[in-house]
């Protein structure tokens, strides 16, 4: 638990605050029934015409819930809020080295669409990978042809 607290931390309550106050609806805490929080999911929806999409800003599970399912549920919140909104796809951003997020999001149905280059600070070492899942309106799924060469932290919209 205190890992997850440390995680927790990451971002600062101002950062919280700001996308409670604008995107409240793409926010979720799993609680359990004892009131422990199991884990979270934070977004938000961004874009224009065919780039309208969710975004996933963060999702955490406790590390005493995972492989429980938690964190698949709490995408499929996050997807329909975002098909509710009339969105083309979601997103999201994961470290290339984190390979148990890439496969997981990977059997939810979400593809690599572009590798961000030194996203995380501008280290060489930490590369992203930008992950999409169309949506009902795209439905030409256009918005999950993936790009053939990578990009900048500057070339992303």
């Amino acid at each position: 638990m205190q890992r997850f607290i440390q995680i927790q931390q990451c971002y600062g309550l101002s950062f919280y605050m700001h996308y409670l106050a604008h995107w409240p609806e793409y926010f979720q805490v799993a609680e359990s029934p004892s009131g422990e929080i199991m884990g979270y999911i934070m977004g938000k929806a961004e874009g224009h015409g065919e780039n309208w999409h969710g975004h996933v800003t963060a999702l955490t599970v406790s590390p005493d819930y995972r492989r429980l399912g938690l964190a698949a549920m709490l995408m499929k919140f996050l997807e329909e809020v975002s098909e509710k909104k009339q969105a083309y796809f979601v997103d999201l951003f994961v470290r290339v080295s984190n390979k148990v997020a890439i496969k997981m999001y990977q059997q939810l149905g979400y593809i690599v669409y572009r590798t961000v280059l030194e996203y995380y600070n501008g280290d060489p070492d930490e590369d992203a990978y930008d992950m999409r899942k169309a949506l009902s309106k795209d439905v030409k799924k256009k918005s999950v042809i993936p790009l053939t060469h990578p990009v900048r932290p500057e070339e992303v919209e």
